[in-house]
């Protein structure tokens, strides 16, 4: 059998995700992953734009025109917002900036990649999150008497009480829970921030039930993985993203409007943050909750749902802007310069 060589686009790839990333520029894990993502997307899309399978790919393949097709791919076929198409080509920008000190006889075609503009005139989508009834309806939907169920359950329910980003889930050790009172997670965020997450004690109940039931290897149980998958190894998030996706499905047998709504992982974070802002805890304290760099990025919320836009225009000056009683302004002239003046 003949052994592969990797070609120079092989070797550069592994280079970029394993020296120059964490070393050279120092990025947070979370960062890797997010640019490791782009990079499986982008070559499974080259290999079928080239017709050659992805190790026969090389430099002269990355291309500004096969790139921006790929742009326009992920917006067209995978349904990719603006923002996530920016990030894409973000990840892009710096394997081209990697590859023209590596490889400067390549600097004229990677030049057209750097010049490659990102999107303007993103739209800020509504931010999709579940009301009460649906969060019953998915966690009503799973089945507890298996143990696929009970992890499932166990899993989906921790993420709607701390709001954590899949990531971090799924990244999640025995010895970062805290079962007896007070009941907590620690999670380890972007940017690898650690933080504290408070837990209601049925969810510890719920972990440690999880946990004792994997009980089973030769290793340290404190730095196993809490949520394995079938094979018992550590869940991933595109794992949890099918398992999302399949108790939604069957929620909205019960729930009907959790099948027009577009829900992922990160859905549950949203969830998780709206349902505190209507609970009236603070800004500053979801923002520390959450793990969010910014305050800003909370203020969000407080424009995602329509109940607290209602609670806030009842509270300013509720009588003043009262319509008049009797109904809608009348009009008595034939002046509507004159009307509109007096509106």
């Amino acid at each position: 059998m003949k052994k592969y060589q990797p070609t120079q686009l092989g070797r550069a790839v592994v280079r970029f995700f394993q020296e120059y990333l964490p070393t050279l520029r120092g990025m947070s894990r979370h960062t890797i992953q997010s640019y490791r993502d782009c990079m499986i997307l982008f070559l499974g899309f080259a290999a079928k734009d080239c017709h050659r399978p992805i190790e026969s790919l090389e430099l002269s393949d990355i291309t500004a025109d096969r790139i921006c097709r790929f742009l326009t791919f992920l917006e067209a076929e995978r349904g990719n917002t603006i923002s996530t198409r920016n990030v894409r080509l973000a990840a892009m920008h710096t394997f081209a900036h990697y590859l023209v000190s590596d490889h400067p006889e390549q600097m004229a075609a990677l030049q057209q990649i750097l010049g490659i503009p990102f999107k303007r005139g993103a739209q800020a989508t509504p931010i999709e999150y579940l009301e009460k009834t649906e969060i019953e309806a998915l966690l009503g939907s799973i089945d507890r008497k298996t143990p696929a169920g009970r992890r499932d359950y166990a899993m989906f329910s921790l993420m709607f009480n701390t709001g954590a980003r899949v990531q971090e889930i799924v990244d999640l050790r025995v010895r970062d829970i805290r079962i007896e009172p007070p009941c907590q997670v620690r999670f380890t965020g972007k940017g690898n921030k650690v933080r504290i997450c408070p837990i209601w004690p049925r969810i510890a109940r719920l972990l440690w039930e999880l946990i004792e039931n994997q009980r089973d290897g030769d290793d340290d149980p404190a730095v196993r993985h809490v949520f394995l998958n079938a094979h018992g190894v550590p869940m991933t998030r595109f794992g949890v993203r099918y398992l999302l996706q399949r108790h939604i499905t069957a929620g909205a047998k019960t729930e009907p409007t959790l099948a027009a709504k577009r829900i992922h992982p990160h859905s549950l974070r949203h969830t998780t943050a709206i349902h505190l802002l209507k609970a009236g805890v603070d800004f500053a304290t979801i923002s520390q909750w959450l793990g969010h760099a910014s305050l800003n990025t909370t203020m969000r919320y407080a424009r995602a749902d329509l109940d607290l836009k209602r609670q806030a225009l009842a509270q300013v000056f509720p009588e003043v802007l009262a319509p008049p009683k009797g109904g809608a302004f009348i009009f008595h002239d034939d002046n509507v310069t004159a009307w509109l003046r007096r509106l």
